[in-house]
């Protein structure tokens, strides 16, 4: 099992942080956190590029996040439906990221500086993702 099931389509099937979309499917934010240094990526990374080690060990992720900035997509890449709400959000712990706002929250609702709560959500056909949402 890999990446085949995480977001609405695939670009690669065979990752070394697969496990990821495992932990997705269970409710779980988990991100890497590297053995050297001690960063903590979100998205997950296999290999960390502040100390260029690949010993990366899986880690629990707070969702809890401010929104630093956001914008609807008119037009979207394969996979997407637009429009959508692209956001940028800053994690608690602070890694910034970004996803697509919960279909249900109007953009007029949205402001920067403003909480929102980053969760792993289910896709059509047995796929996952994760998007921000109001906590």
């Amino acid at each position: 099992m890999g990446y085949e099931l995480f977001g609405n389509v695939s670009y690669v099937a065979q990752t070394k942080i697969g496990e990821f979309v495992e932990h997705l499917k269970r409710g779980q934010l988990m991100g890497t956190k590297c053995e050297k240094c001690q960063t903590v990526y979100f998205p997950p990374r296999a290999d960390c590029p502040k100390c260029l080690v690949d010993k990366m060990e899986w880690v629990k992720v707070n969702g809890d996040a401010i929104l630093v900035t956001f914008t609807e997509v008119n037009f979207a890449p394969t996979g997407f439906e637009a429009p959508y709400i692209l956001a940028l959000g800053r994690l608690n712990s602070g890694q910034q990221v970004f996803a697509r706002m919960a279909k249900d929250i109007p953009f007029d609702k949205l402001k920067v500086g403003m909480k929102v709560k980053l969760a792993p959500i289910s896709l059509r056909d047995d796929r996952v993702a994760y998007e921000f949402n109001l906590p």
